[in-house]
């Protein structure tokens, strides 16, 4: 894998155009785009913020950019129901703040110093990950007296939010609201995976398939405390990559916390890049 085409591959296919190719989202006024930058402002349930931006390696229209996207949303009269950050487990306020995805790679230099002073807050940064999917080992079975299992109705769903409240704190119901509404869409998007040791659930992921791209991305991976560092994880993120490629994705890409990155580099996912989100209130 060549780490730089990839990063390209990612930056072009889902930053640059989160509508995706067919335009979808962009018709249903959910994408905004505004010069140099891309908005994510869903009408419902989901992430809402800044997913791409290109400013001036001088910085010189970088204060009069951020001060835009601040007078936009702060128009909206309403938020996210959940950040991109708490879709990998974070829970948060009630009503949620917007959010600047900012990566190690934009520019200016100091745009992570602009938006403090702008008001945005740092959360704790996280890795981006990608692995080519033909590169890695997907035949790892879950730990004996543990099965995997897609979530189809609205009971799994229920149990994947019971996990994430238990795993994560906070309530995830909005997490469970998506996901509802995922599994009606045609076609298919979203995919969720629960893991059960009997009946009882104790980890759960989702697979986002960005349709019509290359990538596929891991995201909401969570397992009990009893259950960590039985391969349980492991499991759940080969189960998910194999079936990303039996629908022709070629990358896995994930955003991943200083705990999971080091189990993620040792399946054969590559490090490009660092990701933080700044949120603000609105």
């Amino acid at each position: 894998m060549d780490p730089q085409a990839v990063l390209a591959a990612f930056d072009q296919q889902l930053r640059r155009h989160p509508e995706g190719p067919d335009g979808s989202a962009a018709a249903d006024g959910s994408i905004e785009r505004d010069g140099n930058v891309v908005r994510s402002v869903p009408s419902g349930d989901g992430w809402t913020g800044v997913t791409w931006s290109d400013l001036n390696p001088d910085g010189t229209d970088a204060d009069a950019v951020i001060a835009a996207q601040i007078r936009r949303f702060s128009r909206l009269g309403r938020f996210g129901q959940f950040s991109r950050s708490e879709q990998l487990g974070r829970s948060g306020q009630s009503s949620r703040p917007w959010e600047w995805k900012l990566y190690s790679y934009d520019q200016p230099p100091d745009l992570a110093d602009r938006l403090r002073a702008a008001g945005f807050t740092a959360e704790p940064a996280e890795g981006l990950l990608v692995a080519e999917i033909a590169e890695l080992t997907l035949d790892v079975p879950p730990p004996a007296g543990v099965t995997l299992h897609e979530i189809v109705d609205e009971p799994g769903v229920a149990a994947m939010v019971s996990v994430h409240n238990a795993v994560f704190g906070g309530d995830h119901a909005a997490v469970g609201r998506s996901m509802l509404a995922a599994l009606a869409q045609r076609p298919v998007s979203t995919v969720a995976v629960l893991a059960r040791a009997g009946q009882e659930p104790i980890s759960s992921g989702r697979l986002e398939l960005h349709l019509g791209t290359e990538f596929a991305s891991l995201w909401g991976g969570g397992t009990l405390p009893a259950w960590r560092g039985r391969g349980v994880f492991r499991a759940l993120v080969a189960h998910r990559a194999a079936l990303a490629a039996s629908r022709g994705f070629r990358y896995l890409q994930v955003d991943a916390s200083a705990d999971s990155r080091p189990i993620l580099r040792r399946l054969g996912f590559v490090e490009l890049a660092t990701t933080t989100p700044f949120t603000h209130p609105g």
